[in-house]
């Protein structure tokens, strides 16, 4: 990036995504790869904009949210709310590891995952995976992106790990960037993105293309803060969810938080209508 572009690149680690929202927040970080969630979270907190869009290897639009399984819990098992099972759920921020399960699997049915399992840990992707294959948890959230990965990186571990759960597709992590940053370094990023692994002479392009197959993508494609759209209507859909189970709210109150969240969610399904379908 730094040799295509001319602008000097410095790379930004954090351990969770609010490190990252929070860096570009406090002009630490320009430009960052984000999941839907998470990059919600930086337009809306920190001036982002997503303007690229990873693409899987195969050419799927997006991933799959998924719950994995140490050998014999089913779904079923999950929702007993027993609190037998352990439970591994993603960063607050990820949109597969926690906002998709919680919305269309606890909050839909009513389930607190505090008050329903023996032990609920926060962890990335391919710790929860581990943890499931390796016993440590009885059931964790994860998606197929990062199932793929562990299953060419870690064939033993992946042999006990079954999906219980598959649904619903997320659109692919969009890459973003500050809105406020100057139409020039703007210019060259977009530039650089859209021309990895298209671009350049054959043995450029087989160099890019193998790093990006490594990430199980093919070449970036262009986007927008259009791509949230689905991802905010689900946030809506499990603030209302909380809404119409929280006692704290007396009826009237309730109906009128209810019907102002119903009111941004109808928007927001609004706007999807008009964004073309790829």
């Amino acid at each position: 990036m730094e040799k295509e572009t001319g602008l000097k690149i410095n790379a930004f680690f954090a351990s969770d995504y609010a490190g990252v929202i929070e860096g570009m927040r406090f002009g630490k970080v320009d430009a960052a790869w984000f999941g839907n969630k998470s990059a919600m979270e930086a337009v809306d907190r920190s001036g982002g904009e997503v303007f690229a869009q990873t693409v899987g290897v195969s050419g799927n639009p997006g991933y799959w949210s998924l719950l994995l399984a140490h050998k014999d819990n089913s779904l079923d098992d999950v929702l007993k709310c027993d609190g037998s099972l352990n439970f591994g759920i993603g960063d607050p921020n990820s949109t597969s590891g926690f906002l998709v399960p919680t919305t269309l699997i606890f909050t839909k049915n009513g389930i607190d995952p505090k008050k329903c399992f023996k032990t609920v840990r926060n962890a990335n992707h391919e710790t929860d995976a581990l943890a499931v294959a390796n016993g440590q948890v009885d059931v964790a959230a994860n998606n197929t992106e990062n199932l793929a990965r562990i299953e060419k990186s870690n064939p033993e571990a992946f042999k006990n790990i079954k999906v219980i759960w598959k649904l619903p597709l997320i659109p692919a992590d969009p890459i973003v960037w500050k809105s406020d940053l100057d139409h020039a370094t703007k210019d060259k990023l977009y530039t650089f993105f859209m021309s990895y692994g298209r671009f350049g002479t054959p043995e450029e392009v087989a160099v890019a293309r193998k790093v990006l197959a490594d990430l199980a993508w093919a070449p970036f494609k262009p986007s927008s803060d259009a791509q949230l759209y689905p991802i905010r209507v689900m946030a809506i859909t499990k603030d209302m969810f909380k809404i119409e189970v929280d006692d704290k709210y007396s009826a009237d109150e309730k109906a009128a938080k209810l019907k102002e969240l119903s009111e941004e969610k109808a928007k927001y399904e609004k706007l999807m209508e008009t964004v073309p379908q790829v």
